[in-house]
């Protein structure tokens, strides 16, 4: 199995420990950060939705301009832009930007986040309405005549689209579908329209139960070799593992620091551990109660801190996806590669320094782990290959 690497593209540079600065739409920024994924050797690179932040498609077509390779992955919210608009939307990209466009489609699970944008149907209605959405744009990419479609949430006539995606899948232009979300209405959709399933950085056995799950849905559609699973972690590096563990402490300490400032007078409500509503967060909350460390060195002590919750990431850099891998690079390596074992094949990597991790990440921890999966797969070329024969 082949190994893929995403990254992360925001508008501004922020995190969960580091408090946003320069202006909110920052090009010198976008430009900075996508280049230096680029050069190291990132595949793809999120661009993240949320109903406060700057809109993705424009990020991406920034992105697009200032890099030649780097996949464009845009988080996508089925319900606030009708689903043959979006479609026309990302074959253009997909033209522009020579092939490199991708769609995260991610259904949200806050009611209070989908009332924003003014979307008022209930979570499982909006999984019922994903499902939809999902086979009309890709009608609108593949169709090669007018046509009609009925459903509960949407119906067209004479639909048909002038321009289609560059990419191909198996029926014909399409671009690919990577899909989120944890509960049982969101795995029931993934089973028969995701190419890539994307699952938060949990322990080992929680990440095997998602895969059982996500592949017994498939397999009602004949789809259970088809779909690829994605990972998302956050690594923390060091020379040695006491540096990178002392490294998350500080991380965890200016998170706190940040919280308590923003809890002041004027400033942002404090995020405060409870039940989040969507399943995702749940999850890691409820793994990060049990322990600080899972597995070899799974880290929950952010996602203890927040509650795992994923709400207010446009304007604290806080969000959901927050456990982490804490070591060396070859430590973090060895524990990514657990996970491609289970058969994730795709590793979504963002750091809490967003800038200097991206430049560490491809300098130290990408070639490591392509360099150990060589390891495992070809023993015998790979090490012939290291001592230059």
């Amino acid at each position: 199995m082949s190994i893929e690497f995403i990254g992360f593209l925001a508008h501004q540079e922020a995190s969960e420990s580091v408090v946003p600065h320069g202006p909110l739409v920052n090009p010198e920024f976008v430009g900075a950060y996508a280049r230096t994924q680029e050069c190291g050797g990132f595949d793809k690179a999120l661009i993240a939705y949320h109903s406060a932040a700057p809109d993705g498609f424009q990020v991406a077509a920034y992105a697009a301009r200032e890099t030649s390779r780097l996949g464009l992955l845009i988080a996508h919210r089925p319900g606030v832009v009708a689903p043959t608009v979006a479609a026309r939307q990302f074959a253009t990209l997909d033209h522009f930007s020579q092939g490199r466009a991708a769609v995260n489609i991610i259904t949200g699970g806050n009611d209070a986040e989908q009332q924003r944008d003014g979307d008022f149907l209930g979570h499982d209605e909006r999984y019922e309405r994903t499902d939809e959405y999902l086979s009309l744009i890709k009608q609108a990419w593949q169709s090669p005549e007018p046509f009609d479609f009925d459903g509960r949430h949407y119906k067209v006539r004479g639909h048909f689209a002038q321009v289609r995606p560059l990419q191909r899948g198996p029926a014909g232009p399409q671009i690919p579908v990577y899909f989120s979300g944890s509960s049982p209405a969101a795995v029931a959709v993934a089973g028969k329209h995701a190419d890539v399933f994307m699952m938060w950085g949990e322990p080992l056995a929680g990440i095997a139960e998602q895969i059982a799950a996500v592949r017994a849905s498939a397999a009602r559609y004949g789809r259970a070799d088809k779909l690829r699973f994605s990972l998302s972690i956050r690594p923390i590096l060091g020379a040695t593992e006491d540096e990178a563990w002392a490294r998350a402490e500080r991380i965890l300490d200016a998170t706190r620091g940040k919280l308590e400032k923003a809890a002041g007078p004027g400033g942002l409500h404090r995020i405060a551990p409870g039940q989040p509503q969507n399943v995702g967060s749940q999850r890691l909350a409820a793994f990060a109660a049990q322990w600080t460390v899972l597995d070899k060195r799974l880290w929950t002590g952010i996602a203890a801190l927040t509650g795992a919750v994923a709400g207010t990431a446009a304007t604290t850099g806080i969000g959901g996806n927050s456990t982490a891998l804490v070591g060396t690079p070859e430590q973090v390596a060895e524990a990514l590669l657990d996970y491609h074992d289970l058969g994730v094949g795709t590793f979504l990597i963002r750091g809490f320094d967003p800038l200097l991790d991206a430049v560490l990440y491809g300098r130290e921890l990408i070639p490591e782990v392509r360099r150990q999966l060589a390891l495992r797969q070809h023993p015998g070329q790979a090490r012939r290959a290291a001592a230059g024969l």
